[in-house]
């Protein structure tokens, strides 16, 4: 499959990283290998489009410690944690950080393709949702300070005559401010415009 995402690949064993990156180009995956946790903080994909599997128990820096780092970027990168002893306890940390799977070396090829093919989508899921959320807040940016007014007034259900004793002005002027928020938001009804402001509020899990 000719696929933009890209499968991260973290082990300090280089016999797994070497297995791995092959099951995953086979499988149509575009892949990177790292040898250590610092070399893909290091690489600057934290906000990549794809997923990372990470060892969990590494020198230096452990998959954890990482995983832990990369929350407090903000990273957008989902993770799936490998490791050869792990327990429920580190396996709930890392969920609670929002990984999407924690799984048991030696993991059968299959189970480890379709963790991949689930993080894969989430990171699109993300992917496109920020992409829109950038896109309201341009949208957002080009109103004047008397529109918003207008759109927080319009969000929270009031008339055009409600809103301009509201803003203390005359319903026509206000009939003027909502057309060019509904312009420049890209929206042709009071509805469309909800959906929107309720998509930059929300957030993708």
């Amino acid at each position: 499959m000719n696929d933009p995402a890209t499968v991260f690949l973290v082990d300090d064993q280089a016999s797994v990283l070497k297995a791995m990156s092959r099951l995953m180009r086979l499988a149509g995956f575009k892949t990177a290998v790292f040898s250590s946790a610092a070399e893909f903080l290091d690489s600057d994909n934290a906000d990549a489009l794809g997923c990372l599997v990470l060892d969990l128990s590494m020198p230096g820096m452990s998959g954890m410690e990482l995983h832990q780092e990369l929350a407090r970027r903000s990273s957008r990168l989902p993770v799936i944690f490998l490791t050869g002893d792990g327990d429920i306890g580190t396996s709930v940390q890392a969920m609670k950080l929002g990984a999407v799977d924690f799984l048991t070396k030696p993991v059968k090829s299959a189970t480890l393709l379709a963790a991949v093919r689930e993080a894969i989508e989430k990171s699109r899921r993300i992917n496109a949702h920020n992409t829109a959320t950038e896109k309201i807040h341009l949208c957002m940016a080009r109103l004047t300070a008397r529109e918003r007014d207008v759109l927080g007034l319009v969000l929270s259900g009031k008339l055009n005559k409600q809103a301009a004793a509201a803003l203390g002005t005359v319903e026509q002027t206000i009939k003027v401010h909502r057309a060019r928020v509904m312009k420049k938001m890209e929206v042709t009804s009071v509805a469309e415009l909800v959906r929107l402001m309720e998509r930059k509020n929300s957030r993708i899990e």
